[in-house]
């Protein structure tokens, strides 16, 4: 692929949070390959929040196929924007035929995507996707820049808040009576997928733990699904725990990630924001999905806990009524290795 000065690119990227961030990494090094060029991405409006702000883009456009965009109007409206916008490249992240349409109809002279047969006649570069699963999340977004012959340097993401976001939180906490000297922890016990939740009784047990055997401050996190988990893990740890589910969006919980001292969470969103901008420690509580594809990168100051329990892994059954990956992690594995972690912090 030729490098030239002035280009226009779009990349029509994923739908979902965990990997759009992922995703963060081949702009990036996109962006390397086409220092000069107007760079923009497509994503629907739920993923805005993790590519706001991104250095590395000019302009991020909102495709939301099930709602706004859903019907055949809305899509060649949709077309004719971006037809407006005279792109001569698009790097297609999404394996769908719909956006590889999309972009031929708009006039896309150059279009790389991921080689698929129904789709193959729309691209004008199919690259052979790798093997399932036999790569992280990341290398897989990387490997398709890679192959369109671009120059690939590193393999990290990116995720930037903002001073005002870290004010808010920061003033949040201070009205919860936390102060800089206590050791913070904040525990994730939500997600959007069942299956890979650890179980709310682990949660209870650890926490009380927690609240019985160290002077840590302890905020529960999430978004407003999870305010009933986290008022029932409250009730029966004694009301000590600080909700702070729906008080901050994910820009602002990416500054509580890199305020706190500890971050527990299953592998969801907040486990990859938390990675991105540096948080402190985490535990990263792992079961049917693999660390391997979908795991943090860098795992530098990650801790990874997961049992083999003779599932094959990953496994996205949704309707596992079991979730017996996820209950083999105890909550005495993850107190020792807080107490680990906070001999480490006196030293």
């Amino acid at each position: 692929m030729k490098t030239g000065r002035n280009k226009r690119i779009l990349i029509f990227n994923v739908n979902w949070l965990g990997d759009v961030l992922f995703s963060t990494a081949a702009i990036r090094n996109i962006r390397r390959n086409f220092p000069e060029s107007f760079i923009a991405c497509v994503i629907p409006s739920r993923c805005y929040p993790i590519l706001k702000g991104n250095p590395y883009l000019d302009e991020v456009i909102i495709f939301d196929e099930k709602d706004r965009h859903r019907g055949i109007m809305a899509k060649l409206d949709f077309i004719r924007l971006l037809k407006a916008k005279r792109f001569d490249t698009v790097f297609i992240f999404h394996r769908s035929f719909t956006r590889a349409l999309i972009c031929r109809l708009a006039g896309i002279p150059e279009r790389v995507g991921y080689y698929t047969r129904k789709r193959a006649f729309l691209l004008t570069k199919n690259i052979i996707p790798p093997p399932k699963y036999s790569m992280h999340r990341i290398d897989y977004y990387l490997t398709l820049v890679e192959r369109a012959g671009l120059k690939v340097e590193d393999r990290y993401t990116d995720f930037v808040f903002s001073a005002e976001d870290e004010r808010f939180v920061r003033d949040f906490l201070g009205r919860q009576g936390v102060n800089n000297e206590d050791f913070l922890i904040v525990i994730n016990p939500g997600g959007n997928w069942l299956p890979k939740r650890w179980p709310k009784e682990h949660w209870i047990e650890l926490t009380e733990r927690l609240i019985d055997e160290t002077a840590a401050r302890i905020v529960i996190s999430g978004s407003h699904t999870d305010l009933s988990l986290a008022a029932y893990i409250k009730e029966k740890v004694g009301g000590r725990p600080i909700i702070a589910c729906g008080v901050f969006n994910i820009k602002q919980f990416g500054a509580l990630a890199k305020i706190a001292d500890l971050l527990i969470t299953a592998d969801t969103g907040p486990l990859h924001i938390a990675n991105s901008v540096g948080a402190k420690k985490i535990i990263a509580i792992f079961g049917p999905t693999s660390p391997e594809i979908t795991g943090p990168y860098p795992v530098t100051n990650t801790i990874i806990l997961k049992k083999d329990v003779a599932c094959k892994i990953p496994c996205y059954a949704t309707n596992c009524r079991d979730s017996r990956c996820m209950k083999a992690v105890t909550p005495e594995e993850v107190f020792r290795e807080i107490e680990h972690i906070k001999m480490q912090c006196k030293k």
